[in-house]
């Protein structure tokens, strides 16, 4: 039986990269995202459902697996990449600003994973959720602000409880932390601070959305059966102490 697996966010740089990764491994995708016609140009791809949604309202995330329930049964793994960066500097963030940065990052994962799991309770083998964090909940080196932070870190404690929670349930939870990654978030910051932030990468350059998109593809792979509960750092070892 074909494998199903829910990405949020699939229409960014790295959405985009994690599915076209779990679809060469032959899974079947279906991508969240509120971007419609990103979603719709990515179906002329056989093998990916796109569901237009807002994943900052909780109750259209239970729509959407409703109807992943009703198409395809269950879900095999889950992978919470939706999100992004605000600017806004502490002490002068807006509320508003910090509501939602903790909706997109945080709280929209948190539904999809119960509602994901749900879904996975039957199925065979391990099923997986991966969460993908950010390098910026660690190293306070980086420009990353606060309210970010913050809503990664949530992320981490979620996948650790969730991983501790159902390992018997032979669910597997993990994050993964990328630092500088080239993907659309180039764009929230300045020129210089972006120049000095890839100046520190170990390798000269950011990373790829396809070189996160494999470390997705291993974890969700049988190879990933044995990991849980892990904050998996990408970095080029650029924080080693």
């Amino acid at each position: 039986m074909q494998k199903v697996a829910v990405v949020t966010g699939a229409a960014g740089g790295m959405g985009r990269a994690i599915v076209a990764r779990l679809m060469r491994d032959g899974m079947q995708v279906i991508g969240l995202d509120i971007d419609s016609d990103g979603l719709a140009e990515m179906e002329k791809s056989e093998g990916f459902v796109g569901i237009p949604m807002d994943l900052t309202d909780a109750r259209a995330i239970g729509v959407a697996f409703a109807r992943i329930e009703a198409d395809f049964g269950g879900v095999d793994a889950l992978v919470n990449n939706a999100g992004t960066c605000f600017m806004s500097e502490f002490p002068d963030i807006p509320e508003d600003e910090f509501e939602r940065q903790m909706a997109l990052n945080f709280s929209g994962a948190f539904h999809c994973c119960q509602a994901a799991i749900k879904l996975m309770a039957g199925r065979d083998g391990v099923r997986k959720i991966v969460n993908i964090s950010s390098n910026g909940a660690y190293n306070f080196d980086a420009f990353d602000p606060p309210h970010y932070r913050a809503s990664k870190a949530a992320l981490d404690t979620l996948t650790k409880d969730l991983a501790r929670r159902y390992a018997r349930a032979k669910i597997a939870v993990n994050s993964i932390a990328p630092a500088m990654t080239e993907t659309p978030l180039f764009g929230v910051v300045s020129k210089e601070v972006l120049e000095e932030a890839i100046a520190q990468m170990p390798h000269g350059r950011a990373m790829q959305p396809s070189e996160i998109a494999d470390w997705v593809g291993f974890l969700v792979s049988s190879a990933g059966d044995v990991s849980s509960g892990n904050v998996i750092i990408l970095n080029q070892g650029r924080d080693v102490r």
